[in-house]
């Protein structure tokens, strides 16, 4: 729709809702899948190679659900019925997963769990661009923000606050805790929750002209033709999306680098505990994820800062400043001995986090034709994914064994490196004005 109009917030606030449900899922899945599969007897060098599904999936399901949204209209509108869908698979991989019995059992329960997950999750990124003009675009994809950090905050913590009612943390080897396990129930509810309130809540605007839309959706119907529309979307990708690449393929292996080596990392290095049946470890397990609680927070604090900022010094200087930030508090865990002072590390990281989840989106927006929004922003996804295959697969075994070091906390080390360099690298990005707003 040209010519769009300005909302008000609590229309943004409505239309983002859904992300809460979304990174709560996401949430339980970053701070507790290493725990599950050290539980499920993974050593360390193993967890990577696990968490492959995870970025497999996401590859191939956000193009293709970008692909059909950009080509759906029904009478529930164009986005929303895929959020409804992957919610509804989403619910169902959260309950099974505590029930996962090997870990081959758990590896694919993730990847079932980050495919749903991921259905509900791009068309999410493509409802802001369809919706606001490009002004209003920074505030759409940080009010996301600031609602997935509120959302992890609660998914982090509800294994140490169900710990703390009287809920076992401790199980038999190989069983996965009862905390955890109500966790994702829990996870699953308001998962859905949020889905359904911006759903009910948030219009969508049709196609501007229906009878060309179908004619599209009649010339690009089928498998093959869906497959070559993707390739050919590959092929012409603007060349502000191939500069923000660069960003995401260095911050994105960062992350998976945190992501799966913060609870062995924490535990060993900081707590000393190499026991993963025992109770002190299911205890410094449970405070790693108050450490992503505390992410999530400044996340979702720094979420109102970041359009200011962004008015201020631009998207792209914002987004360079939050990195760099981010890459000092991965650093510093090397250095730390008292666990409360990860808090202050993962504070900082949190900051990161922020602009991760909206600067470079807002960015793309602006580069990208309207009518492919759904794809486009599918596709983007590749940038998010290849890196996390490439370190699951052996890139970031190799990159610590080789060059920093063979334990965890190497590959925390090697996080905080890596994000230092995705920020050095937005220097290449040139901001383009969106053709809805030239």
């Amino acid at each position: 729709m040209s010519n769009k109009p300005r909302l008000s917030r609590w229309q943004i606030f409505n239309m983002s809702f859904g992300f809460l449900g979304i990174q709560i899922g996401f949430a339980l899945q970053g701070a507790n899948m290493s725990r599950i599969f050290q539980t499920l007897g993974a050593s360390e060098d193993q967890i990577p190679g696990l968490w492959l599904a995870a970025p497999l999936t996401g590859l191939i399901i956000q193009p293709i659900i970008g692909h059909m949204s950009d080509r759906t209209w029904i009478r529930f509108g164009r986005r929303k019925p895929y959020f409804f869908l992957g919610a509804v698979l989403s619910c169902l991989a959260l309950f099974w997963m505590p029930y996962s019995s090997s870990l081959w059992m758990a590896a694919g329960m993730l990847c079932i769990l980050d495919a749903s997950i991921n259905i509900s999750m791009e068309p999410f990124r493509a409802l802001v661009a369809d919706k606001l003009p490009d002004e209003q675009r920074t505030q759409g994809f940080t009010t996301q923000s600031i609602l997935i950090g509120l959302g992890a905050v609660l998914a982090s913590l509800l294994p140490s606050i169900f710990t703390y009612f009287g809920v076992s943390n401790e199980a038999a080897k190989g069983i996965i805790p009862d905390s955890v396990k109500y966790s994702f129930y829990v996870g699953a509810i308001c998962f859905m929750a949020a889905i359904i309130y911006t759903n009910v809540t948030t219009p969508e605007y049709p196609p501007d002209d229906m009878k060309e839309f179908n004619r599209m959706k009649r010339e690009s119907g089928g498998p093959f033709k869906a497959i070559a529309e993707i390739l050919r979307c590959v092929w012409d990708m603007p060349k502000t999306m191939l500069e923000i690449a660069v960003v995401q393929l260095f911050t994105w292996f960062a992350l998976f680098a945190m992501w799966t080596n913060s609870t062995p990392a924490i535990t060993s290095h900081i707590f000393h505990i190499t026991d993963t049946t025992s109770k002190e470890y299911n205890t410094g397990a449970n405070y790693v994820g108050i450490c992503f609680g505390v992410f999530n927070g400044v996340t979702a604090l720094v979420g109102f800062l970041i359009p200011g900022m962004a008015k201020k010094i631009g998207r792209r200087y914002t987004h360079m400043l939050c990195l760099l930030l981010g890459a000092g508090g991965l650093l510093s865990i090397y250095y730390i001995q008292q666990p409360s002072m990860l808090l202050i590390s993962f504070a900082f990281i949190g900051i990161a986090w922020a602009s991760i989840l909206s600067m470079p989106y807002a960015m793309l927006s602006a580069a990208i034709p309207a009518n492919k929004m759904g794809i486009y922003m599918g596709l983007f996804n590749m940038f998010i994914c290849i890196p996390q295959i490439v370190a699951s697969l052996g890139g970031l075994n190799f990159l610590t064994h080789h060059f920093i070091g063979p334990s965890s906390i190497h590959g925390i080390i090697l996080a905080g490196i890596l994000m230092a360099v995705a920020a050095v690298s937005v220097l290449v990005i040139k901001e383009e004005k969106a053709a809805d707003q030239a």
